[in-house]
């Protein structure tokens, strides 16, 4: 609850720095006259960028479920399911977070942790990570999935994602009333024009990237401290040091895009991947002390 009051307190608090920036430059006087109301778009940035990022943070566990196959073990069916439970409940116990619900799914060796809040998540194992590796490494990874729980790395994720959103609808539709405006002096016609639509939809796509650019350099952050999380759990750092190097040698198995950045690994591209090279973060862990 804490981490939603600050979200929302952080996405307030973006929007006006926005509007106070803007009054001071005199963007307001300026833009007004040519159709575009300040205290509205301000309104609406908020609405992009914390709605949508609240609303997918909040249906995160079904839609994680629906979309990876996941099958929850409420009753284990064998010996495998069984360890698996008691083994998510015991590093739950010790990260002092409620048990989450525990599952498995069909595919490539991959975890992932998801959920709104850290006391009803959900941890996700696939039946390629449990074929393909011993059972110190399969704990080290699933005490990595416990760490981004305990760590609130969800809503932290969704708290920059949101204020992400709302510097990209904002700046874009300034910057676009700006140049739909240089594009028109002398027309009297009121209300944007082709140069306005044509900017926000480019300066939509553009800044987008950008902001994807922040989010996952702070993703990859994130899968460091959840690495140093799962040795700290288990009380040593080999078990996730020999997790990531089997990993290393496998082809990872790909997640949906609602929770990729959750998972044990993945991504494509250096500046846009969620998690950092398998080699750096065995490397982080070895440095550690």
């Amino acid at each position: 609850m804490k981490r939603i009051l600050l979200f929302v307190l952080t996405n307030v608090l973006v929007v006006t720095v926005l509007g106070i920036v803007a009054s001071l430059l005199g963007v307001n006087r300026y833009l007004t006259p040519n159709g575009l109301n300040l205290g509205s778009l301000l309104g609406f940035a908020l609405v992009m960028g914390f709605g949508g990022a609240i609303i997918s943070l909040l249906i995160s566990k079904p839609m994680a479920k629906w979309t990876s196959g996941v099958r929850l073990i409420n009753q284990p069916q064998n010996q495998d399911e069984a360890w698996i439970v008691d083994t998510v409940r015991r590093l739950a116990d010790k990260a002092q977070i409620g048990m989450p619900d525990v599952g498995i799914f069909e595919g490539e060796p991959n975890a992932f942790a998801t959920g709104a809040f850290k006391n009803s998540a959900l941890v996700a194992v696939s039946t390629g990570l449990l074929q393909g590796m011993t059972h110190d490494e399969i704990e080290a990874v699933i005490g990595h999935e416990i760490a981004h729980v305990a760590n609130g790395d969800m809503v932290t994720m969704t708290l920059i994602q949101g204020v992400m959103n709302t510097f990209v609808v904002f700046l874009s539709r300034v910057i676009g009333y700006a140049i739909d405006s240089f594009l028109r002096k002398g027309d009297d016609r009121s209300g944007p024009g082709i140069g306005y639509m044509i900017t926000t939809v480019i300066l939509d796509i553009v800044l987008g990237f950008a902001a994807s650019m922040v989010v996952a350099w702070f993703s990859r952050y994130r899968e460091f401290r959840a690495d140093a999380g799962s040795a700290q759990l288990l009380g040593r750092k080999q078990p996730m040091i020999n997790a990531l190097a089997r990993l290393g040698g496998m082809a990872p198995g790909e997640l949906p895009k609602s929770v990729a950045a959750f998972g044990i690994a993945g991504g494509i591209g250096k500046l846009f991947s969620t998690h950092p090279p398998i080699e750096e973060r065995i490397a982080a862990l070895q440095a550690q002390a």
